[in-house]
């Protein structure tokens, strides 16, 4: 899969490598610092990307709440992937994001983290949508985009949360809005925000959306 993506990109003369990473392994994390550190000696942009949803899809499901009878061990697992990873990864690499004249750390969130929208009963496509683990996860990434924008105040680094939308992976499923192209598409913008661009935000498409 890494070898016919690497192979699609140089067709578009993009030059691409990827490495082996188990975000649940510090032992990963280091080994990843030093490979950037040795290759690169700096990072430019953090994408913290990687998620997982155990309560089953969303789309599946339809209008559900899992808080009352979801497995503790679900929260912990789902905790460790969505929050801790990009915890952990963040702080290992910050080094590096500070060696960048302008780095970038973009936390790939979704609108089900939004306590707003889950309050609001016009807004039903969240509301009715509780998937209490996956839902609170984001909302703890969210937390995390704040305190690091202003742990970083004062710097070049710039750090926001991203709503991709819908989009059509095995977490999203086949019912989704979205291909991949087109979710990705706020990350990438919040990745190239020039020096006058948000910190500390929640947007979708260069929209902000409430916390």
């Amino acid at each position: 899969m890494e070898q016919k993506l690497q192979a699609d990109l140089k067709k578009q003369c993009i030059k691409a490598e990827s490495v082996k990473f188990d975000l649940e392994q510090e032992q990963d994390h280091i080994a990843l610092r030093q490979y950037l550190e040795k290759q690169f000696g700096r990072l430019d942009i953090l994408v913290n990307n990687a998620g997982v949803t155990l309560e089953g899809n969303v789309s599946e499901l339809g209008p559900h709440n899992t808080v009352l009878n979801v497995p503790i061990e679900t929260v912990r697992k789902t905790y460790e992937i969505n929050f801790f990873g990009a915890l952990r990864l963040t702080r290992t690499l910050l080094p590096l994001l500070r060696r960048a004249p302008a780095a970038r750390i973009v936390n790939v969130s979704s609108i089900l983290g939004s306590l707003t929208l889950h309050s609001d009963p016009s807004m039903p496509l969240v509301s009715e949508y509780k998937s209490f683990v996956y839902g609170s996860s984001k909302t703890l990434l969210n937390a995390f985009t704040v305190y690091i924008a202003h742990a970083l105040r004062g710097t070049q680094i710039k750090a926001n949360s991203a709503h991709p939308g819908w989009t059509k992976t095995d977490l999203g499923g086949v019912a989704a809005e979205l291909d991949p192209e087109e979710g990705g598409k706020t990350s990438a913008q919040l990745a190239l925000l020039d020096a006058n661009g948000p910190t500390g935000g929640f947007f979708h498409l260069g929209e902000p959306l409430p916390w």
